[in-house]
Order: C-alpha cells, then sequence, then structure tokens
C-alpha cells in the first residue's frame, strides 16, 4: 500500500517552453550542420539567418511565458548554479557570432561552437529538474543533443538539394544521426520504463513520446538509405531529399513537445510511516 498523492502533471512549463526546446534545439543544430557541411552561397545566408530566427523565436517563447517578463534580466545573475542562467549567458554570444558570420564568413565556425553550447545547456536544463522523473534521468542529455542535431541535419537537406547542394558524407551524417537520436531514445525509455513500473500515469505519458523518437528516425532513416542505395533521376532524389529532412525535424520536434508538456508527470511523494496517535 503506498501513501501520499499520486504524481501528476507539472504546469509550470508549457506550450512556450516546449517552443524554447523546439526552436533553439533545430536551430542551433542547423547552423552546427551546416557550418560542418559546408554550405556556400545563397544557401549558407538563408540557413545561417534561419537558425537565428529558430533560435530567437525559441527565446521568445520562453521569455513570454516568464510571469514577469520585465524582470527577465535575473536570469543571467545565477551562471555559477543554474544551467538556465548559462543558456541565457550563451545566447548572445551565439545569436552575435551568427549575425557576424553573415559579413564574415570565417567566424561561422566560432558561431557553431556556440550553438553546440547552448544545447549543452538545454540538455542539462531537463536533467536538472529533479522533480521530473522522465527529465531528470541521464540519458536524456545525450538523448537532447542528437535530437537537436538530427533536426539540424534535416532542415539542411530540406533546403539544400534546391540549391544542388549537399555532399554524400552529409547525406550520411543525416542516417547517422537519426540512427543516433533512436539508439538514445530507446535507451533512455528502457531506463524510465523499469523505474516508472509502479507509476501507469506517468508511463504512459512518457509512451507518447515515443513516435517522435521511434518513426522520426526510423521512417526518414530507411528513405535516406533507399536515396543512397537505388539510383534515382535528380528528379525523384531531391524531393526525396527534402522529404527526408521534413521527417527528421518534425520527430524531433514532436518528440520535444510531448516530452515538455505531456510526459512531465512530477514524481509525487510517499510516507512511508504514518504518525500514530498516542505511540512513538
Amino acid at each position: 500500500m503506498s501513501y501520499g498523492p499520486k504524481p501528476w502533471q507539472q504546469l509550470h512549463w508549457d506550450e512556450r517552453a516546449a517552443g524554447n526546446f523546439m526552436g533553439g534545439g533545430a536551430g542551433t543544430g542547423l547552423l552546427i550542420f551546416s557550418t560542418l557541411a559546408g554550405a556556400e552561397g545563397t544557401l549558407r545566408i538563408v540557413l545561417l539567418l534561419l537558425s537565428l530566427a529558430l533560435i530567437g523565436i525559441g527565446l521568445l517563447c520562453v521569455w513570454a511565458e516568464i510571469g514577469r517578463p520585465l524582470r527577465a534580466i535575473n536570469v543571467f545573475f545565477h551562471p555559477h548554479t543554474s544551467w538556465m542562467s548559462r543558456e541565457a549567458a550563451v545566447a548572445p554570444l551565439v545569436m552575435i557570432s551568427g549575425a557576424a558570420s553573415l559579413l564574415w564568413p570565417q567566424l561561422q565556425p566560432l558561431a557553431a561552437l556556440f550553438a553546440a553550447a547552448f544545447l549543452y545547456c538545454q540538455a542539462r536544463i531537463l536533467k536538472a529538474s529533479k522533480g521530473i522523473p522522465s527529465w531528470r534521468e541521464p540519458r536524456i542529455v545525450p538523448l537532447i543533443f542528437a535530437t537537436g542535431l538530427a533536426e539540424g541535419a534535416g532542415l539542411y537537406w530540406l533546403f539544400a538539394p534546391w540549391w544542388g547542394q549537399g555532399s554524400t558524407w552529409a547525406w550520411l551524417a543525416l542516417g547517422v544521426l537519426l540512427l543516433l537520436r533512436f539508439l538514445a531514445g530507446s535507451g533512455w525509455y528502457a531506463k524510465l520504463a523499469a523505474s516508472l513500473q509502479k507509476r501507469p500515469a506517468s508511463l504512459r505519458a512518457v509512451d507518447r513520446t515515443k513516435p517522435g523518437y521511434v518513426a522520426g528516425s526510423l521512417v526518414p532513416l530507411a528513405l535516406m538509405l533507399i536515396v543512397w542505395l537505388v539510383p534515382l533521376p535528380a528528379s525523384l532524389a531531391q524531393p526525396l531529399q527534402a522529404l527526408t529532412g521534413l521527417l527528421a525535424t518534425a520527430g524531433g520536434a514532436f518528440f520535444k513537445f510531448m516530452l515538455i508538456t505531456r510526459a512531465a508527470f512530477n514524481q509525487g511523494f510517499a510516507l512511508p510511516h504514518l504518525p500514530v496517535r498516542g505511540g512513538r
């Protein structure tokens, strides 16, 4: 017999908080992947602007969630203890270096480095939420990081085929990232399923995230292999590449939305020893 209230769905972080992880993760992933893939010319400018826009939208979402937006400056004051403060401290570096890269391309690797730090901070924000079992599981860190990179690779391939860019290794890299996201998600889920067996509501909530890293990874991975292994004309290969990129990005966005808004059950509490009136 258990005592105390059952776990309940947290309501402090809603769709706006999810928007920060969705936009920030996809934007930083795109900035990193497009830099490594060597996007050039107009495509580089388009992807750079898109990545900065996504990061900015994510930051606006979390700013809108704050009960007193004018006090948002306080988030910068605790970098020694808070991963959210560290994220906020890195954000201006990403935006400034990314904007400067529009004029000076040689600065883009620095912007990508700051983007990687931003994405890591986001993953650690979730792990630091000790009261939410689905967030505090250590495997959430590689899962969130791999998800952001896979989303970024997906966005790159959503645009690159139409500019005639995108190398074979970048196409294979998308497949590797999708596989890593699937493996990281499976490991994360297995650990949670073992620890939440006695909490069916919490486990059902975590189940709702599975399509994001299962179908959202395996379906585009299958398309990637088809395009890679089967000789297809460009008129067919390009739309399939763009579709693969779209599905890879959509799967990650769905996973993070469900993780923040649906799978975030509090741990609850138990009282194994109740006081007895008149007894020691």
